[in-house]
């Protein structure tokens, strides 16, 4: 929405979460976001919002109500159980006209990059994607929207001077979660659904689960993770092999993925996963900055690595040169003999 002047621009107010839920909880992406967004509300003095849609939330509202945050705006609508882009975004588009929002902060799940997008178009303002990084300036209220670009190659930030709401998706993982306050007095607002929206736009009626095992890379506190230096399929049948000994899990540069020798679900990176690992062992990886942006967060990362100019190598907290083919069987010889 681009507004004409000074005081157009102040008439839009408080910071606003898009409520990220998964099997009727709460994603830990939204609690991400809400810790962002008190940031940035103490800097412009204004309210925390916390946007939910979706269906039977009394639980979901509950829960809410344990962190900081000042409003909780809730849609619940037997519509609103499954998601469904359009629908989705006009509702929202409805309630930022009626309450007007300085700033919304959404994931960049599927979801968040479903419908947001459409949200932006559809009210002419700005939209700023996987953000892993947001500040606001005070002088003029501008956020400050950080992100990847050309490939990773540089890191960009993004203002919006001349429209309102500012708006961005945020990658998971990247930020401090919202603290515990335990002061239940938020303020609840129901909102309905207008009957227009729910015509003539796709239905879900089921919904199928993949009881695949799936990889817990995010939820790992050790990952081993291998680039063109594990140099095939069988030196990441290596890097499992430690990975479950500690109890982990295994990850992957773009490029080893792109060769073939691991499922993309593995990705770690700007086109992959980003993790927040306790300890992070990165095996024969160079360390461009499109992988370095999905570990950036880890508490510890270990590089080995037998070249040392590596650019890996001048960010890892512990640096190993050396052939990991004999560095890594050594490290589960040693595990073997004291733990099993």
């Amino acid at each position: 929405m681009l507004f004409k002047n000074a005081l157009e621009k102040k008439n839009y107010k408080n910071i606003w979460v898009i409520a990220e839920l998964e099997d009727n909880s709460i994603n830990p992406v939204t609690l991400e976001l809400l810790g962002e967004a008190n940031k940035i509300a103490k800097t412009r003095k204004c309210e925390v919002w916390c946007i939910v849609f979706g269906y039977n939330l009394d639980n979901i509202i509950n829960s809410l109500k344990r962190y900081r945050l000042d409003v909780i705006l809730v849609v619940d609508d037997p519509d609103l159980n499954y998601f469904v882009d359009e629908l989705y975004a006009d509702l929202l588009i409805d309630l930022i006209k009626k309450y007007m929002p300085e700033i919304i902060l959404a994931p960049a799940t599927y979801r968040g990059r479903s419908f947001i997008p459409r949200v932006a178009i559809l009210i002419e303002t700005g939209l700023t994607a996987d953000c892993t990084k947001l500040s606001i300036d005070p002088d003029t209220g501008n956020l400050l929207q950080t992100r990847p670009a050309f490939g990773g190659n540089l890191i960009a930030t993004i203002q919006t001077g001349n429209h309102r709401p500012q708006m961005a998706t945020v990658r998971p993982y990247v930020m401090e979660k919202v603290l515990e306050d335990f002061i239940q007095n938020k303020r609840i607002i129901n909102e309905e659904t207008n009957p227009l929206f729910k015509n003539n736009i796709k239905r879900i009626v089921e919904t199928v689960k993949d009881k695949k095992k799936r990889i817990k890379l995010t939820e790992s506190h050790f990952i081993i993770s291998g680039g063109r230096g594990v140099k095939g399929r069988e030196g990441f049948e290596m890097l499992k092999k430690l990975a479950s000994l500690l109890d982990g899990a295994v990850g992957a540069t773009r490029s080893a993925v792109d060769l073939g020798w691991i499922p993309y679900e593995h990705q770690i990176g700007q086109t992959g996963l980003t993790v927040q690992s306790k300890v992070y062992i990165a095996c024969g990886i160079s360390g461009q900055i499109q992988h370095l942006v999905g570990i950036q967060n880890c508490d510890c990362i270990i590089a080995i690595n037998n070249d040392k100019e590596a650019p890996i190598m001048k960010i890892a907290d512990i640096v190993v040169i050396g052939d990991l083919f004999k560095i890594i069987p050594e490290i589960i010889k040693k595990l073997e003999e004291n733990f099993i």
